[in-house]
């Protein structure tokens, strides 16, 4: 079942989803060759809690921190390490979610780090479009399988795949509800989008091919093919005449 959010309930999804950038813009500036990943933890851990809030991952279904830091063939869920060292060349997914006033707000930003391949380039700006795309036709009346077609479309059409085996969802007083959010589709087909529906919309995006492994650690999704992975997601509500996105 699809929650509906009242107006109020966004409100405060908004406000979460406005913390929540605001922490990850000061995650990401620190973001530089010689960092490791457990020290970019810690910062968004403690950000989160002076800002009144509750770290929406550390704990969920047994993961050990509060930032998923995903790194070069690192699809999502890279747990940080004191060994994990960022270095010039990476291409880093920075995923992060808070809990604010009973409710979740999730988001997440793939950045280079120092000089990246023109293709690495490319890989981060075709994921990023794909949201972009997504969230702008966004609107009641129009079917879930619209915004997964709408994804997948452009990624394959730049020369990407899209995973098909990880999705955006539903979210709201739980950080993962209904809808399972594919980026792969056929349009017109899926539930119709009604006004108060709440989504964490989440492209990732392969290099090469589409299909990932876990990790040993039972949490590292990482590329098949050991090629790159970008990832991007907003938390976007559907209101009256169009879509709010609450974590910009």
């Amino acid at each position: 079942m699809i929650v509906i959010k009242s107006q109020s309930e966004i409100e405060i999804m908004a406000q979460a989803g406005k913390i929540l950038s605001s922490i990850l813009k000061k995650i990401a500036r620190k973001l530089k060759p010689g960092i490791s990943t457990l020290e970019l933890d810690r910062l968004a851990e403690n950000l989160i809690i002076e800002a009144g809030c509750k770290p929406a991952f550390k704990g969920y279904s047994g993961y050990p921190a509060t930032l998923c830091i995903s790194i070069n063939d690192e699809v999502v869920h890279g747990i940080p390490s004191a060994k994990r060292i960022i270095k010039n060349g990476d291409i880093v997914d920075l995923d992060l979610g808070l809990k604010y006033k009973g409710y979740y707000s999730d988001m997440s930003r793939t950045y280079g780090v120092g000089k990246i391949s023109q293709r690495a380039k490319k890989l981060i700006k075709v994921t990023r479009k794909s949201l972009d795309l997504a969230i702008k036709i966004i609107k009641p009346g129009i079917y879930l399988g619209d915004i997964s077609s709408t994804i997948q479309g452009y990624v394959e059409k730049n020369g990407f795949s899209v995973v098909r085996d990880l999705t955006g969802h539903g979210i709201g007083k739980k950080l993962h509800e209904d809808p399972p959010i594919f980026n792969f589709g056929k349009p017109k087909t899926g539930p119709i989008l009604k006004q108060g529906m709440v989504f964490a919309i989440e492209p990732m995006v392969n290099e090469g091919k589409s299909n990932v492994e876990v990790l040993d650690d039972g949490w590292t999704i990482v590329t098949a093919d050991g090629s790159l992975s970008a990832h991007f997601e907003d938390t976007v509500a559907v209101i009256k005449n169009g879509y709010r996105i609450l974590t910009r």
